[in-house]
């Protein structure tokens, strides 16, 4: 997950929802684009963006917890880490959290986070002590674990680009010790396998429901303006094996960021200009703007039909009719 600075203008001509305030909450403006008939399916035309928090620097990693009773979510550029109850109340988690970005619950609905700091993914144990899942591959440091995803089998994966030590702001500036920017696999027994090692700058990732299919976003052009700016997918099978990738979708505006998949295995990737969402067989049906870049997005609330979004310094939500993945 990259900034960057990316602050391009949203496109002209789009309609926008002014939605009205609800409870706590603030009103944002919100602008939803449909392109393809199954829009409506996902989004209703009333359907209002709502400004949820709007105190922080970098917003990324969200992450519904039901245990915490909200949504946990990373301000990378201001080291810390913290938890946003549906009341709208936020309360700190870790401060600081190491740069935290990225974050997942694992099988047994603990903590998984991405450092950029230290370089590690860690798990969070019910006392609250930190486990090091991953912080070195044969022998050399991770570049920037950036975003993490549960697999079917209990198995984590993560993408290491080199943004968490390229950006002052989100880490310590070094050099890379490894020679690629990789998906990596966390195995239940422990043991962190390479998994994928052709991506310029692996981002966001997500697993199909049936977890044949991994969705990961490489964000190169945020580094280079001849990199990578798409989302691929790659077939997942027996034992975690990965097979040749192919382009699922490529972005236009900025670059992919962080992915997250629904319940009917459509595909939602935050983007510069919003939210696009995409049919498991690639067609984009349209998009749900933000004010600003969104970073991350991920399903919650009660009923898991809460579509949250990361955007630079708010952490945005709209009501969606259908739920995300695992709910």
């Amino acid at each position: 997950m990259y900034d960057g600075g990316r602050r391009g203008l949203l496109k002209a001509g789009l309609s926008i929802l002014v939605s009205a305030s609800l409870g706590r909450h603030a009103a944002a403006a919100s602008s939803v684009q449909g392109i393809d008939p199954r829009f409506g399916r996902i989004v209703a035309p009333d359907a209002a963006l709502r400004t949820l928090y709007n105190g922080g620097r970098w917003c990324e990693g969200l992450c519904w917890s039901p245990s915490r009773g909200g949504l946990v979510f990373s301000d990378t550029r201001s080291n810390r880490l913290s938890l946003l109850r549906d009341d709208g109340s936020v309360t700190t988690l870790r401060d600081p959290s190491d740069n935290a970005n990225g974050n997942v619950l694992d099988a047994g609905g603990r903590l998984v986070t991405c450092e950029h700091r230290t370089r590690r993914v860690t798990r969070e144990e019910p006392d609250g002590r930190l486990t090091v899942l991953a912080d070195r591959f044969e022998g050399k440091r991770l570049n920037s674990p950036n975003d993490a995803a549960l697999a079917p089998d209990g198995a984590i994966w993560f993408t290491d680009p080199v943004f968490g030590i390229r950006q002052p702001d989100e880490g310590l500036m070094a050099e890379p010790e490894q020679d690629a920017r990789r998906v990596y696999r966390i195995d239940p027994s422990g043991r962190v396998d390479a998994m994928i090692a052709t991506l310029d700058q692996p981002n966001g990732l997500a697993f199909s429901p049936d977890g044949r299919t991994l969705y990961v976003a490489d964000s190169g052009a945020a580094l280079n303006p001849e990199g990578a700016a798409e989302i691929l997918a790659f077939p997942v099978a027996g034992g975690g094996q990965v097979g040749t990738g192919r382009r699922f979708a490529a972005v236009t505006s900025g670059v992919p960021d962080g992915l997250c998949v629904d319940a009917e295995g459509r595909v939602y990737a935050a983007c510069e200009d919003g939210v696009h969402i995409h049919e498991a067989d690639g067609t984009r049906l349209g998009r749900i703007a933000t004010p600003g870049p969104a970073a991350n997005v991920a399903f919650g609330g009660p009923e898991g039909r809460r579509l949250f979004i990361a955007a630079g310094p708010a952490i945005h939500a709209i009501d969606l009719r259908t739920r995300g993945l695992g709910f």
